[in-house]
């Protein structure tokens, strides 16, 4: 069993993406960056007759922001197929998918469950004949929800 320092905050180098997707090659799992995990509350401004000081903000709605992923290119993935089918010919196929921070040992000691995610970007990073770069895939995906999994 891990040991987790309670008393230091978590690192975010070392982590998995696994999308409920089949069949899935090993290059489907492997992203460099994930970015836009974040959820927010909507609020409605009231504003109480008579009391001119502040307005009520109220609680009307959960929304949470696309995800952003990037990695180096593959050739003809899973991932890149399920993409091109919802951008290009309509075809959308929701899917589940986890994130998951891991320890030194490989071990999830967090791990977030998305729901219904479809891809609505992908992009790739520009080309440089005076660079020696990994060309970089980038896809945007957006969902219904996620949720934090106990570990």
């Amino acid at each position: 069993m891990p040991t987790l320092d309670l008393n230091r905050p978590i690192t975010g180098f070392h982590f998995l993406v696994t999308f409920e997707l089949f069949p899935q090659t090993p290059f489907d799992v492997r992203f460099q960056d994930v970015s836009g995990l974040s959820m927010s509350m909507a609020t409605e401004t009231i504003s109480e007759g008579g009391e001119n000081r502040f307005q009520h903000k109220l609680p009307t709605r959960a929304s949470f922001s696309d995800i952003t992923l990037k990695r180096g290119l593959f050739v003809h993935t899973e991932l890149y197929k399920w993409c091109k089918k919802a951008i290009e010919d309509f075809e959308f196929q929701p899917l589940n998918l986890v994130i998951s921070l891991l320890d030194e040992n490989h071990i999830p000691v967090h791990v977030w469950r998305v729901f219904n995610a479809i891809p609505t970007k992908w992009e790739l990073s520009s080309f440089n004949a005076e660079k020696n770069e990994v060309v970089i895939e980038t896809m945007v995906i957006t969902y219904n929800y996620f949720t934090p999994m106990h570990t």
